[in-house]
């Protein structure tokens, strides 16, 4: 299964969820945190500072064995390849479990199919789905990872798959990892040689000698 490479073609609706959260200061000596953080751009309203401050009270929602088969699930969607680390590698866990405190309307769906994939791997292998081999895990994922064909009994676990498929992606394609598998270099200079030659032809078009001495001077690449 190359789920690498069709995750690239997916029009994946990005989840932003940055949270960052400046410790308070009381000394003196050091700069303010809160006016350096404004001058770089970050310019908090005081209800997001608010709704900032109750995500971080908020702690960690999934307990350690359920990160433990986010960090399989995670892995499988996005393995390790040749080109860059794997979904854990890029820390998509932790991106999750901040998503969740973030938009506590995914808590439920994924705890829930979390605990519907353990009881399905009891049922077909008799242990909890980070105690199965690697094979078993597999089989099980391809159960759910394609709706059209998996079967109607499976439909639970069809939802929370795409829900974690999705969070999966948007987490690994916007960190630095994700941004350099897709070969995504923002915004930088560059130098345009104008329409290609086969291009004019085909409109019966061609630049006349002013043209190509005054605006088309770069050299081919």
């Amino acid at each position: 299964m190359d789920r690498r490479k069709s995750l690239k073609t997916l029009g994946i609706g990005a989840i932003g969820a940055g949270v960052l959260i400046e410790a308070c200061n009381t000394d003196p000596k050091k700069p303010d945190t809160a006016a350096a953080t404004e001058a770089e751009g970050i310019n908090r309203m005081a209800e997001e500072k608010v709704h900032e401050a109750q995500i971080k009270s908020a702690g960690k929602f999934f307990t350690d064995a359920e990160m433990a088969t986010i960090t399989v699930l995670c892995d499988i969607i996005i393995p390790k390849d040749d080109i860059s680390g794997s979904a854990s590698d890029a820390k998509v866990p932790d991106f999750i479990q901040s998503i969740v405190n973030e938009m506590t309307e995914h808590q439920t769906p994924l705890r829930g199919g979390l605990r519907w994939l353990d009881i399905q791997c009891l049922t077909r292998f008799e242990k909890a789905f980070t105690d199965c081999s690697a094979a078993q895990q597999i089989e099980m994922v391809d159960a759910i990872a394609y709706p059209k064909k998996a079967k109607p009994e499976m439909a639970q676990g069809v939802s929370f798959f795409n829900l974690m498929r999705n969070l999966t992606a948007t987490g690994f394609y916007t960190t630095e990892i994700g941004t350099k598998d897709v070969g995504y270099m923002g915004n930088v200079p560059n130098q345009w040689n104008g329409v290609p030659d086969d291009v004019l032809k085909q409109y019966g078009l061609a630049y006349t000698e002013k043209e190509l001495k005054e605006c088309v001077s770069f050299d081919k690449a």
